[in-house]
């Protein structure tokens, strides 16, 4: 009788490394879509930065033509 609750510990511990694991896997990726998507926005903000500048250089703006 003193087995079965030593068992269900036992049970118990397993389930909870288990589950842990697979938050550690959830976490991992999660940090790792973050990251992607960050890399992902810097890269358009830069992108479209350039294109701003690339953008004044060669079409002055309106303001500057009544001038």
């Amino acid at each position: 009788m003193s087995s079965t609750p030593a068992l269900f510990r036992l049970a118990a511990a397993c389930a909870a490394a288990a589950l842990l694991a697979g938050c550690a896997v959830v976490s991992v990726a999660s940090t790792a879509v973050g990251f992607a998507a960050t890399a992902a926005s810097l890269a358009v903000d830069a992108t479209v930065g350039t294109a701003k500048a690339v953008g004044s250089v060669v079409m002055p703006s309106k303001a500057e033509d009544k001038q």
